[in-house]
C-alpha cells in the first residue's frame, strides 16, 4: 500500500470515530494509531494534520487531539485544462488507458465505496503547447460518472461540473521523486530526472469524486502557496 493511501485509510478511520462524537471527545493518540495500523508516525501525523486542517479535530498542547466543532471552507479546485488556460497555454491529452477495474480496499476507502465496486481508471499523458509535462492516473467510482468511458471528455472537471460533482475541496500530497524508466519514456526526460508526484483526493461537498496521482516534470511545474496568518 502506498503511503498516500495509508494516510487516507487512517484519516477515514479517525473520521469514522468522530462521527456522532461530541466536540471535546478525545481521539486515539498518535502512538495508538501507529500500533494499530503498523505505519510510521509521520503517516499518522499526516492523517491527523489533514483532519485538523479541515476543522474536524483540534490539538491541545500537552493533552492530545480532540473532536472540534465542524468547520470547512470550500476552496477552488482546478484541473489541468483549467490551470493551463489560466496560464495561456494550450492543453492537450493522450489517453493511455481507460478501463473499468474493481476497487481495492484502500481505493474503496478513499472513494467511500465498498471494496470491489467498479471504478473508472483513466491514465493520460498531458501536454502543454505540444510538449509532455505530466502523466496522470485518475480513479472515479463509475456509478457517479455513468457513461464517462463511452465519451471521454476533453476536461474531466468540466464533465464533473455538468454532473453537479464539481470538486469544492481537495486533499493534495506533493512528493519529490526520481522518474522511473516508464515515466521518463513518456515524459521525454532521462531516467532518474527529478519529478513531482501529486496525489489528490477531490470531493464535491462530502462526496469523494476523484482519487488521482499525477507525475509532473520538474522543469515544467512549480508549487505556489498563499498563506495567511
Amino acid at each position: 500500500m502506498s503511503r498516500s493511501l495509508k494516510h487516507v485509510t487512517i484519516r477515514e478511520y479517525v473520521r469514522g470515530l468522530v462521527a456522532g462524537s461530541a466536540p471535546g471527545t478525545a481521539m486515539p493518540s498518535e502512538r495508538d494509531l501507529v500500533d494499530r495500523f503498523g505505519v510510521a508516525r509521520m503517516t499518522v501525523r499526516q492523517a491527523l494534520d489533514a483532519l485538523v486542517a479541515e476543522g474536524v479535530l483540534e490539538r491541545v498542547p500537552g493533552r492530545g487531539t480532540f473532536v472540534a466543532a465542524p468547520r470547512r471552507t470550500p476552496t477552488g479546485v482546478h484541473g489541468f485544462t483549467e490551470e493551463m488556460a489560466r496560464r495561456g497555454v494550450l492543453a492537450e491529452a493522450r489517453t493511455l488507458v481507460a478501463e473499468r477495474v474493481p476497487a481495492g480496499p484502500e481505493l474503496a476507502t478513499a472513494l467511500q465505496v465498498a471494496p470491489g465496486t467498479t471504478v473508472v481508471r483513466w491514465r493520460r499523458l498531458r501536454m502543454a503547447d505540444g510538449r509532455p509535462v505530466c502523466l496522470s492516473e485518475t480513479h472515479l467510482a463509475e456509478r457517479r460518472v455513468p457513461g464517462l468511458l463511452e465519451a471521454l471528455p476533453a476536461s474531466l472537471y468540466d464533465d464533473l461540473d455538468a454532473r453537479g460533482l464539481r470538486p469544492t475541496w481537495s486533499e493534495d500530497v506533493l512528493t519529490a521523486c526520481a522518474a522511473t524508466a516508464a515515466e521518463a519514456a513518456l515524459l521525454e526526460v532521462p531516467v532518474g530526472t527529478p519529478v513531482l508526484r501529486h496525489d489528490r483526493r477531490a470531493c464535491a461537498g462530502e462526496t469523494p469524486v476523484e482519487v488521482s496521482r499525477t507525475v509532473h516534470r520538474g522543469d515544467h511545474h512549480a508549487v505556489s502557496l498563499l498563506l495567511r496568518g
